[in-house]
């Protein structure tokens, strides 16, 4: 499990001010102060060295200014329906990778646009597998398995996802950090309804299983060999695993898997590196774990369109 996310308490900042600064100045003339005192105390409590990496999962529903009043107020409650599910299906279908989550810490971790929201990942795997998850429940949804009435009303719902990997901070019981600042930037960007990921996270499937491609090819025990994941414990892996199970399958899991670099945009003046990924995903879907009424169904996280950003 990755470290906890490091909180910065308005306690302590306020402490620092009132020791080094001055809450209130209205001299005749002012003055430009010498600040050095207090950057040295902030700099060693803030010690941005020991600001974790954590991966975000950004969701943003396509045009939702442009649905009617009606529609408009409904695609909310559609959202926090998916992302419930999505969630129990994690949870329940994939139990090695997530079984240090539970319901309450990924509801935790989300941050609310209205229209979408990102999650907070430890690593970017947890992220894909929880993108796939929450598409797999939007074909539901779209295809009138769930909600067929309020899907009749609403209409059919696209998305756009990012997944980013970088610094992420705790203050206030917000989230805040370059890794939801670059993943807002990269879905404000993205007009085609893809799936974009950045260079650290490119580099941590390139780094870990020698790159994002061959996810189509490993088995959960060869995940269960990631660095990140050793500490997990492996009696799960006989669980219930169904995105990347004990064999490879040609007709189940994630049976394709294509990245490729679509050009760079600018976050706090540097400049990132965007991959757009698809995966193709066969899944069955039920209405219950326990159902025998099953549909096999093969879903696309993204899609092929390498335009660019």
């Amino acid at each position: 499990m990755a470290t906890k996310i490091k909180e910065l308490e308005f306690k302590k900042i306020l402490e620092m001010l009132n020791e080094f600064d001055s809450d209130s100045v209205y001299e005749e003339v002012n003055i430009l102060p010498n600040s050095e005192d207090l950057r040295a105390q902030v700099e060693k409590y803030v010690d941005t060295k020991s600001i974790n990496k954590r991966s975000v999962f950004g969701i943003d529903i396509y045009r939702y200014g442009m649905y009617n009043h009606l529609e408009q107020t409904l695609i909310p409650p559609v959202f926090k329906i998916l992302f419930n599910k999505a969630i129990k299906l994690s949870l329940e279908n994939n139990q090695f990778v997530f079984q240090k989550y539970t319901k309450e810490s990924i509801e935790n971790a989300f941050i609310s646009t209205g229209d979408g929201g990102f999650v907070i990942f430890d690593n970017p795997l947890h992220a894909l597998f929880f993108a796939i998850n929450f598409e797999m429940l939007v074909r539901a949804y779209n295809s009138y398995h769930l909600y067929p009435k309020l899907r009749d009303i609403t209409g059919s719902i696209s998305l756009r996802y990012a997944i980013t990997t970088d610094t992420i901070h705790s203050f206030d019981h917000n989230f805040y950090g370059t890794a939801i600042i670059n993943n807002s930037r990269i879905l404000e960007k993205d007009s085609l309804n893809r799936c974009l990921i950045d260079q650290d996270t490119y580099n941590w499937f390139l780094i870990n299983i020698d790159g994002i491609e061959n996810l189509q090819v490993l088995t959960i025990r060869e995940i269960a060999n990631i660095y990140e994941f050793q500490d997990y414990d492996r009696t799960f892996l006989s669980g219930e695993n169904e995105i990347m199970n004990t064999r490879v399958s040609r007709y189940s899991g994630i049976i394709n898997s294509d990245i490729s670099k679509i050009g760079q945009i600018k976050s706090k003046e540097m400049n990132l590196n965007i991959y757009n990924l698809h995966l193709q995903v066969t899944m069955k879907a039920s209405s219950s774990a326990k159902s025998k009424s099953q549909r096999t169904i093969t879903i696309s996280v993204g899609n092929l369109n390498t335009s660019g950003i």
